[in-house]
């Protein structure tokens, strides 16, 4: 058993709160690694912005603002730079980031990242590629997000009603998504329904700075219900879990920004095909004509859906081919990548 700290300083959250409210992926991930490593048998103990210390999952919660030990076998900095700089005995680093690695080229993370030298993780082929070769490291590895064991037990069942789900942030092209479905998509599949996971109660506190920017596209999205648009809001994990069991098709364009995408993760495993373009990361979650479509350019993105959405024999292929392919590697094999890189297997 090793001792693991691990410690992030972005929004406020700890172990029970994906369990009881809507939270973005990168916390998500977060808290899914430690539960899994705690798992495995590790001592882990976060420090975070969390309210109080709490044991939850066997992972110990405890505030920043009360220290980081000064060593550990492995210590995980998750994202912020002042992080790189705690738990200076600890035997190995391991830098967790979850966002395009440009940000990583100013100088406060450089010489923090030449001085520290540890290992940078990324999520995917995609998301490596954002760092160059040139940029300080002390190693660099690929570990893909797991998928949170709830949504990998679905069982493959009849085709249902034409209904697509949106379940990313609504300011990555929620809007144009709309125009797709008002212009192209609903005028052919009349019956269909579009119903949007999406609003600032996912960022906790941090949402209200977000709330003004996503108001007008959600405003939008409410206004279109007489095209089917169905405005739900953001919803917990367990929720959504049987808002996807109903769904028959997810869209969702794809953002520049999108270093994994476990919105369209997690629909795959639960048997939803998607279609999605061919931006950043995208590509790396779907099997192109198996698992749903890859496309380029909003024409094939619209026929895409329109097929899926009205093609009964095609859904049913794609969505045993999800259930087949699409949900295999879980938090626990993540967590056993993390002990390679330390060292600790």
């Amino acid at each position: 058993m090793a001792r693991i700290v691990m410690a992030d300083d972005g929004i406020r959250f700890d172990g029970r709160t994906l369990e009881e409210r809507p939270l973005g992926g990168a916390e998500t991930s977060f808290i899914e690694m430690a539960n899994a490593l705690a798992a495995r048998g590790h001592e882990v103990l976060v420090c975070n912005k969390c309210d109080a210390e709490v044991v939850h999952r066997g992972v110990t919660w405890r505030p920043l603002a009360q220290g980081v030990p000064d060593s550990a076998d492995l210590y995980i900095p998750n994202r912020g730079d002042k992080l790189l700089k705690l738990c200076r005995g600890a035997g190995r680093v391991i830098f967790w980031i979850h966002n395009p690695a440009g940000y990583l080229l100013k100088w406060r993370y450089q010489w923090k990242l030449a001085w520290r030298r540890p290992v940078i993780v990324f999520s995917g082929a995609s998301h490596a590629s954002t760092y160059p070769g040139w940029a300080f490291a002390g190693g660099r590895a690929v570990v893909p997000y797991g998928l949170t064991d709830i949504f990998c037990h679905a069982a493959e069942r009849p085709v249902p009603p034409p209904r697509a789900v949106f379940t990313s942030n609504p300011m990555r092209s929620l809007d144009w998504l709309l125009d797709r479905w008002e212009s192209r998509i609903r005028p052919v599949v009349p019956a269909a329904e579009l119903h949007i996971f999406a609003g600032s109660a996912t960022y906790g506190t941090a949402g209200d700075a977000k709330a003004a920017r996503m108001g007008p596209v959600l405003e939008r999205a409410a206004a279109m219900a007489p095209l089917g648009v169905v405005l739900r809001g953001p919803v917990p994990k367990s929720q959504l879990v049987e808002e996807l069991a109903q769904a028959r098709v997810q869209l969702y364009r794809g953002d520049i920004g999108e270093t994994f995408c476990s919105a369209v993760a997690e629909a795959q495993a639960m048997g939803v095909p998607g279609v999605i373009e061919d931006i950043a990361c995208m590509k790396e979650r779907i099997r192109h004509g198996e698992t749903g479509f890859v496309v380029k350019g909003e024409d094939a993105f619209a026929e895409s859906a329109i097929r899926l959405l009205a093609d009964d024999a095609l859904w049913q292929v794609q969505h045993r081919n999800c259930l087949d392919h699409q949900r295999h590697w879980r938090w626990t094999h993540a967590a056993v990548e993390f002990e390679r890189i330390a060292g600790l297997a």
